[in-house]
């Protein structure tokens, strides 16, 4: 039995090595393929240039017009992020529902349907979703909160057919071999059991999504994003420096929220 342990043991060993060994190898063609001209990158004089420009983002705009206008583009971005993500979230769990199979005798016709479904949606990102919707919609916040719904919903909905799948069969056919509909066994039985997981994918996305919602302005979705773009055109560094403070505060700020919830779920 020793023998035959330590011969799986080296086998695994062995593949581990070769797959190791060919993630060196990728990282080795990329540096050989890609032209990185780290010599001019770092040569004095771009040292110089870039110091020069950095310095042209101090001190931020201050005045208080500015940062009236900066605070309502924060909090449009805000609504945008949990808007977007409440809807993906929502929309997620309609759609793990056929993307998983629950149990044994789940014959789950529509999970591959429902499984390719969540695949386009997410593998098409933010900014192409947002750049298709603005032509339907137009400019502001709405196509942009759309486009973090679509694209959200492919993750979280893939998220929670996993989740779903893998949670203990034994409440739900309880339920089941009582007679209980598939509805309130999902709700008393499934439910409870993903709920800690649902929570956590969902903040973790909101705070993606944050990020995302900043980038989004750029294609003119509005929010912090747009006023980035537009004052970067512009070279107007003082304001550009602004906003990218208002970005940085929004995210730590979201990502405590986040922090703390969690934190309260794992008790």
């Amino acid at each position: 039995m020793n023998v035959l342990a330590e011969q799986v043991f080296a086998r695994a060993r062995c593949r581990a090595c070769w797959v190791y060994a060919g993630l060196v190898a990728l990282v080795v063609a990329s540096f050989w393929t890609l032209d990185l001209k780290w010599r001019e990158f770092l040569a004095p004089d771009a040292l110089v240039t870039m110091a020069r420009f950095a310095g042209e983002f101090f001190p931020p705009q201050m005045s208080a017009p500015f940062l009236f206008r900066t605070g309502n583009a924060l909090l449009e971005t805000l609504a945008m992020s949990a808007l977007g993500t409440l809807i993906a979230a929502l929309l997620g769990i309609v759609v793990a529902l056929p993307a998983s199979k629950t149990s044994a005798d789940d014959p789950a016709l529509f999970k591959p349907l429902a499984r390719f479904m969540l695949n386009a949606l997410r593998s098409i990102p933010e900014l192409v979703w947002a750049a298709l919707l603005l032509i339907a919609a137009g400019l502001g916040p709405f196509p942009g909160t759309l486009a973090l719904a679509l694209h959200t919903t492919g993750v979280l909905g893939r998220l929670f057919a996993e989740s779903l799948e893998n949670a203990t069969p034994g409440p739900a056919f309880a339920l089941r071999v009582r007679g209980v509909s598939e509805l309130r066994v999902f709700l008393y039985a499934t439910l409870p059991q993903i709920w800690p997981q649902v929570v956590s994918y969902t903040l973790y996305r909101w705070e993606n999504n944050i990020r995302a919602a900043a980038v989004l302005g750029v294609v003119g979705a509005g929010g912090l994003g747009q006023m980035l773009s537009y004052h970067l055109a512009l070279f107007q560094m003082r304001e550009t420096s602004t906003v990218l403070l208002a970005m940085i505060i929004l995210v730590a700020l979201v990502d405590a929220l986040s922090y703390v919830a969690r934190q309260r779920l794992s008790r």
